[in-house]
């Protein structure tokens, strides 16, 4: 075999079930689902499959390699979408010639970040990958200068939950550019590589603590009904718009797609041997019938918790939607938001605009 003559391309939507069913009998860990952005590429050799790589989204949490990059836990979230995980390297039976991975992996990396930009419309600074030590040594990974940050601790994300596995994985990043590392790890991120809307997740010890500011407030519901703690709801709501949703249906959306651990945190109802959340009616019921000065009061509570965390606010406007005044004009509000705390320190009504 002439490694020169060895192409790759991404797959096509009529190749997913070959190229799955392919995975799903060769390789030792079967064929996995698409987990965020995905792509599948394909090695060829005279038209024939010769081995199959795939790259998705990146790793939640994964302790070595964020020390290693050194970004904040707010940064984390945010910037995840330029990493991207290499999930799956497979080479078929019968093309185990030398140097045929490391051919594919030096194809793939050179194509990739143009072909993740032409797919996902943003790019790409780094990639990983887990390797468990019972069956390879990451001697492919090794060979292609990507650097070895140590091993996991053990756990892998399952329907929202962690769980303890037997085996460690080894970590290898490689960076697509020489900066990659500084460029994730800065303070504000340059405006070439900002994705949309930031993009924001609560620590376990935010999640704690939410609840706890709304205990003092009255509950205006019925006592006939009421499933959930006022403070739960409350604490949920807030959660959810410090995490950019917007609307009842915004609100209710991220509290459905929290894992139990999270739910318990916030003190949900236990039924049933799970956690629920409350529905979308019930939150809305409440918001609209809760003291706006009494929530006020305790979301300041917030503030004077974390603003020792923030170094850096965060100064915006908004006009009120159908919020017009006796004299005709749109309310606007300007709020001071810290960076790391998410805590809203001041905010300011005006009607000085037309």
């Amino acid at each position: 075999m002439r490694l020169e003559g060895i192409t790759v391309r991404p797959i096509t939507k009529q190749e997913v079930s070959h190229y799955n069913d392919l995975m799903q009998a060769h390789h030792y860990l079967g064929a996995s689902q698409p987990i965020g952005e995905t792509l599948r590429y394909v090695a060829l050799y005279q038209k024939q499959w010769v081995a199959l790589i795939s790259f998705s989204s990146a790793a939640l949490k994964c302790a070595a390699r964020d020390q290693w990059i050194g970004w904040s836990y707010r940064h984390q979230f945010d910037r995840l979408n330029l990493v991207t995980n290499n999930s799956r390297f497979l080479i078929l039976p019968q093309w185990h010639y030398p140097n045929l991975a490391s051919r594919t992996l030096s194809l793939c990396q050179k194509r990739l970040p143009a072909d993740w930009i032409e797919r996902f419309h943003h790019p790409l600074l780094l990639l990983e990958t887990f390797v468990d030590p019972e069956h390879f040594q990451g001697t492919l990974y090794k060979a292609a200068n990507w650097q070895q940050l140590g091993l996991t601790q053990g756990y892998s994300r399952l329907a929202k939950v962690y769980q303890a596995n037997a085996s460690p994985k080894m970590i290898f990043v490689y960076a697509l550019q020489r900066n990659a590392r500084r460029l994730l790890s800065k303070p504000v991120l340059n405006p070439n590589y900002q994705c949309g809307a930031p993009k924001l997740m609560l620590t376990a010890d935010q999640m704690k603590t939410l609840p706890e500011l709304f205990n003092c407030i009255a509950d205006p519901r019925r006592t006939q009904g009421r499933r959930h703690r006022l403070s739960t709801i409350l604490a949920i709501a807030t959660g959810a718009i410090l995490c950019g949703r917007v609307g009842y249906k915004g609100i209710a959306g991220w509290a459905q797609s929290l894992g139990q651990d999270a739910r318990a945190r916030f003190h949900c109802t236990y039924k049933q041997g799970t956690y629920k959340v409350p529905s979308e009616s019930a939150i809305r019921n409440v918001l609209i019938k809760i003291s706006p000065e009494a929530l006020d009061h305790a979301l300041r509570q917030w503030s004077t918790r974390y603003a020792l965390h923030d170094e850096s606010l965060a100064i915006d406007g908004k006009t009120m939607r159908n919020a017009i005044g006796d004299d005709g004009k749109q309310t606007h509000i300007m709020s001071a938001i810290g960076h790391q705390s998410l805590a809203c320190y001041t905010q300011k009504k005006s009607e000085n605009c037309a």
